[in-house]
């Protein structure tokens, strides 16, 4: 839908002959064009909602809206630039992500209602680790239970004790050794 309304959008704006005009001005045709052609082009986006507004406003009302009537007017087909057109373009693209993004969000409110997601409330006051409240945790991790050797291999790095120095490296003890030998020198 939004590929053939594109086309019939860009045909009648773009071709030489002039639309026929009545009583009233061809802004509510822009109005309405840019309407719908907003309107299709968000839903054929598949991506969270945020990057769809963003993505909308920047293809629908700067690029369509804005560039077919800079076209327009550098194109020899007899028609004129009209800031007023580009305005007309702008509040109906504009209206149409308000009208979506509005739609959107309640349809996601809807879907996460249906499946018991609720909105984490962010009026209360955040909690720091280790302070005792009521029914919040403490940060504190106790068991009573011995860990088994499952969770001492998972956990091998963070249970690791400090070498000693029967433990060190070959390589190590010679360094050792050559330093305390330096320092003893010194001590002399």
């Amino acid at each position: 839908a939004f590929v053939v309304l594109l086309f019939i959008a860009a045909s009648l704006g773009l071709a030489p002959n002039r639309l026929p005009q009545y009583k009233q001005s061809d802004k509510v045709l822009h109005f309405v064009t840019f309407f719908l052609i907003t309107l299709c082009f968000y839903w054929i986006i598949e991506t969270n909602r945020r990057r769809v507004i963003h993505f909308t406003l920047v293809a629908c009302t700067v690029a369509l809206s804005i560039g077919s009537e800079i076209v327009q007017g550098l194109l020899p087909n007899g028609r004129d630039f009209d800031p007023y057109d580009i305005l007309a373009n702008v509040v109906g693209s504009l209206l149409a992500l308000l009208a979506c993004s509005w739609y959107h969000k309640r349809m996601l409110e809807r879907r996460r209602a249906a499946r018991n997601y609720q909105v984490v409330p962010g009026e209360d006051q955040d909690i720091e680790l280790g302070e005792s409240t009521a029914g919040q945790e403490t940060g504190v991790m106790s068991s009573s239970d011995p860990p088994n050797v499952t969770e001492e291999l998972d956990n091998w790095d963070e249970n690791a004790e400090d070498w000693d120095d029967d433990q060190m490296p070959e390589s190590t003890h010679a360094k050792a050794g050559q330093e305390g030998s330096v320092a003893e020198k010194r001590s002399d």
